[in-house]
């Protein structure tokens, strides 16, 4: 992977001249149980009470609060326990390549065991074609096919006794629904991943998948704002541009807009946005496209108080082409993202040396990390009486 001065240029001037409101105060998950690999949906309030908002915080060394702003891909249990023991990531995804012997066995229990605070075990199980553990849960339909053959009400029944059987794999964060909206042909990048090419239908449809996950305990997470549905390609082989901002606010936005305090999550997808985005600096590093999300205010819609995560910043080639995973992760936190995933363990360490490095220099404000491990434990469920 190669890096680009210029893109690094923009982002530095985007950042001194957007507000991102990544620090802004995390805010409150409903009252859930605390344990290693729950987590609670629901959204949060903006100021911790008390004081278990700093006892969590005093748990951990900077380097490890950095740590836990991390999802990284995981290749079985020795990677996955190793990179938690070492690094003190927030979490772990379990992708395609991964050994299933980490799910089936209950392994996760080993891994968990070397967390100083919950682990995330995350997946990004949407049915259909974009499905990682059919072989352990069975199979379910694509979005598109759902929406197509089942009700709203029929889906949430289906996705709590799907929900159900991830939890008891070890699953405690779902990167899904994919609320795209989108009439691409099924096999295209977003296509059949997407519920429908009306937004009234894709809000109907993820709402219910939310609201079953929320029943059961398992987060989700929305992608990929601010809407990939109409985008010109596949972020996977290179850039992609969506439609200009002043489009996307009645289709692509409407369900983020309708659902941004339904509990769940936001992925950031690596989409150029025009009217939006810095040119050649993707949402999921823009600080506009965060500062957009979180305040609300420029599409319509309420101040979102939940996680921001970004798309795979080390799998995909909207980013890989322009910069270093190094880059890409201080990039997304700068620009106001909670927690960086990609899918490998290996520059674990390398990102963050480089991530203390901006904390020290300034770049990163370290009150600004705090708000997002606070913002994560939340989620998380790990500070239920905040």
């Amino acid at each position: 992977m190669r890096k680009t001065p210029l893109v690094l240029l923009a982002i530095l001037a985007a950042v001194a001249t957007a507000c991102s409101n990544g620090d802004s105060g995390p805010a409150p998950s409903k009252a859930a149980t605390p344990a290693a690999t729950t987590v609670s949906a629901a959204p949060a309030t903006t100021t911790a009470k008390g004081d278990c908002g700093a006892d969590y915080l005093a748990k951990l060394t900077l380097r490890e609060k950095l740590g836990q702003l991390l999802t990284v891909g995981v290749t079985g249990a020795d990677d996955a326990t190793n990179v938690v023991r070492n690094s003190q990531v927030g979490g772990i995804f379990v992708g395609g390549w991964t050994d299933k012997s980490l799910l089936a066995d209950g392994l996760i229990k080993q891994v968990a065991s070397a967390a100083k605070v919950s682990l995330m075990v995350t997946i990004d199980e949407e049915g259909g074609r974009v499905s990682r553990v059919k072989d352990l849960i069975g199979p379910a339909p694509s979005a598109r096919v759902t929406a197509q053959t089942m009700t709203a009400e029929q889906f949430h029944d289906a996705t709590v006794t799907r929900g159900r059987a991830l939890k008891d794999l070890g699953v405690t964060v779902d990167f899904a629904p994919d609320v795209d909206v989108s009439s691409q042909p099924d096999d295209s990048v977003i296509g059949d991943r997407s519920f429908s090419d009306d937004p009234a239908v894709v809000t109907e449809f993820a709402d219910a998948y939310i609201r079953a996950m929320n029943e059961i305990g398992v987060g989700t997470v929305m992608k990929h704002f601010p809407g990939h549905g109409s985008g010109s390609g596949d972020s996977h082989t290179g850039a992609v541009r969506t439609p200009p901002l002043t489009q996307l606010q009645s289709v692509d936005l409407v369900p983020f807009r309708n659902l941004v305090d339904s509990g769940a999550a936001v992925m950031v997808g690596h989409l150029d946005v025009p009217g939006l985005t810095t040119s050649d600096v993707p949402a999921s590093i823009s600080p506009q496209a965060m500062a957009l999300l979180r305040d609300g205010t420029g599409y319509g819609a309420s101040p979102f108080q939940g996680p921001i995560f970004t798309d795979d910043l080390g799998g995909m080639a909207a980013i890989t082409s322009r910069m270093s995973i190094e880059d890409a992760v201080e990039a997304a936190l700068v620009a106001g993202a909670d927690n960086a995933l990609w899918i490998t363990t290996d520059a674990v360490p390398r990102v963050l040396d480089r991530l203390e490095q901006a904390v020290s220099s300034g770049r990163l404000p370290a009150d600004r990390v705090d708000a997002s491990v606070l913002r994560m434990a939340r989620f998380k469920g790990a500070l239920p009486s905040c």
